[in-house]
């Protein structure tokens, strides 16, 4: 979802920041790259895999707590925004939220028995379904879209005015390339992310 960066709403205590949330992590993590390092001028590098992961993490935790409000979660904000801009199927729907197969049936098993969300035959593959948004569907869909932009307009209120679009688009370049595409190491890979740096 888009935000409007020029008139966000400024957040209403310093506890609503990310920073806030295990403050002493996030100022060792942030300040790694403030500190000149030798002599020479270089600087040390911030650990950005602490930032990354923790900025991630609280803002998944806000968003889950604000979409409880009007009681979705964020995998069914998801499946429904998905969903409704086309005929796909439950296969097809899960790669485009990133759900595993379990996830999703479970996802559309509580869409469903909540009236927002309707399986229907496939017409081209008797073995599909492809999931519908009901109207009432639609509706919470777009009050799910509200509660997003909210909170990413309030978390982009935090940063600068000036510098909000060149936070955002310097986000995109890296997850449209450097960080575009995970990387397999044959072990699992759990939030974390601190590296000790700092």
């Amino acid at each position: 979802m888009s935000a409007d960066l020029s008139t966000p709403a400024a957040p209403d205590t310093a506890a609503d920041s990310p920073a806030a949330v295990g403050s002493g992590g996030a100022a060792r993590g942030a300040a790694g790259g403030a500190v000149a390092g030798s002599s020479s001028g270089d600087l040390r590098m911030p650990d950005l895999s602490f930032l990354f992961a923790h900025a991630g993490h609280v803002l998944a935790t806000e968003m889950h707590a604000r979409l409880a409000e009007i009681d979705l979660t964020p995998r069914g904000q998801c499946v429904l925004t998905h969903a409704q801009q086309g005929e796909f199927t439950q296969i097809q729907l899960a790669e485009q939220s990133a759900l595993d197969k379990t996830t999703m049936v479970l996802t559309v098993d509580e869409l469903e028995k909540r009236g927002l969300a309707e399986r229907h035959p496939s017409p081209t593959d008797r073995r599909a379904r492809i999931i519908a948004v009901t109207d009432t569907g639609l509706a919470k869909a777009a009050e799910g879209a509200r509660v997003v932009d909210e909170v990413h307009r309030d978390v982009l209120a935090a940063i600068p005015e000036a510098e909000r679009e060149a936070f955002v688009r310097n986000l995109e370049l890296l997850v449209g390339g450097r960080l575009s595409t995970p990387v397999e190491s044959g072990r699992p890979v759990r939030r974390g992310g601190h590296t000790g740096k700092g």
